[in-house]
This record gives C-alpha cells, structure tokens and sequence, in this order.
C-alpha cells in the first residue's frame, strides 16, 4: 500500500484528515512517523502559494506523495482578517484559547448580523518529482458571541452555523466533516489522489 504523507504536526487536522481520506488506498503516515523535524514556514501571500509550497517541501523532503493544506478564518467585519494569519492571529506562542478571546474582543461591538464570516481551505498533493494540483474548500458562517463546544479547535468554538443552530465544536466529527471547509476540500483531493493511483497502476503494468 502507497503512502501519503500528511504534512502537518496539528493533531486536530490529522485526526480529521485520516477520516476524510479513509478507504482511498494509502498508508496515512505523518511528519512525526517519518521523523522529520523540518518547519516550512508559511510565508506566502495566499492560502494556495502556503499550502503548494509545504506540500512540494515535504514531497521532496521524504520523497513521499504528500498532501498539505493551508487555511484561514475571514471575518468581513474586520475586513477579511485574520486570514492567512490566523493561526498568528494572537502571536506565535499563543494558544487556540488565546486566538478565540481576541477574535471577540475585536468583535465585541459588532452586531450579530454583521459577525458574518468564512472559513477557506486550500489543499495541495505533490509528488516527489514537484508536480502538484490543488482543491478548495468554504464554510460560510457567524462569529458567536461566546465560545461553545468542546469538539474540534482552532476557531471551531466560536464559528456558528445558522443551519444547525450551532457552532462546529458543538457539532460530532463526523457531522463536521461533511460540511467544512476542509471536508469540502478534501472531497476533490480524494478524486486527485483516486486518479494519481490509478496512474501508478497503469506504470507498473
């Protein structure tokens, strides 16, 4: 069974990628099983230019198919920020929990229909000779006034989906991961993935 590669130490992410990925055929390995210690910082200036840029890195690095992503929450009342920042949005030491209590100190005034916001994901799958394709991902939502739900991180807690009445770290994995923007990512990364296995198969024969 082929590898691939999950270019990322954020356990939430892994945890939810082994699920979106599962039964396409591929060993789930990570930076940590493959013992890199490698940091690719994620200095570009678009979700796609970073996730494109770890996903060749990493390829390369351990000669491994390799999926990364890079994803951002904007939020219209503070003009599309924190963005590609977001997980700087509160400084680089700073925690989830640090993140959430500032995105709503910046919000305290703003009114609830106006707390309208997004959340984009952008997913890459580079092959260790440096070709790569790319899919993206929305979930459109609002900022809730507090933080609710243990399930999920990053911003989870306080990004609130009026169709379910609930924000999506109230929501189970499962039912997150049908509508996210990393689920919806990865639904076109399945079928890269689906058809780079099918194009090794024809090689070998």
């Amino acid at each position: 069974m082929p590898k691939l590669l999950l270019a990322t130490s954020n356990p939430g992410k892994t945890r939810e990628y082994r699920l979106l990925l599962n039964g396409l055929g591929y060993e789930i390995t990570t930076l940590a099983d493959e013992g890199i210690t490698k940091v690719v910082t994620e200095s570009r200036n678009s979700y796609e230019q970073n996730a494109r840029l770890k996903a060749i890195t990493y390829a390369k690095l351990s000669q491994l198919l390799t999926l990364a992503d890079d994803s951002g929450l904007e939020v219209d009342a503070l003009k599309g920020r924190p963005g590609i920042k977001s997980a700087r949005f509160a400084g680089k030491a700073a925690t989830d929990a640090d993140r959430v209590s500032l995105l709503l100190a910046r919000l305290d005034a703003v009114p609830w229909e106006k707390r309208t916001a997004r959340f984009k994901c952008v997913i890459a799958v580079a092959t260790p000779e440096g070709q790569f394709q790319t899919s993206c991902g929305e979930c459109h939502g609002l900022i809730a006034l507090e933080a609710k739900g243990r399930n999920g991180f990053g911003y989870d807690p306080v990004f609130f989906l009026p169709e379910k009445g609930k924000t999506l770290a109230e929501l189970p994995l499962k039912t997150k991961n049908q509508i996210s923007h990393r689920a919806r990512a990865s639904h076109k990364a399945r079928q890269i993935l689906q058809q780079l296995q099918i194009q090794s198969a024809r090689q070998i024969i």
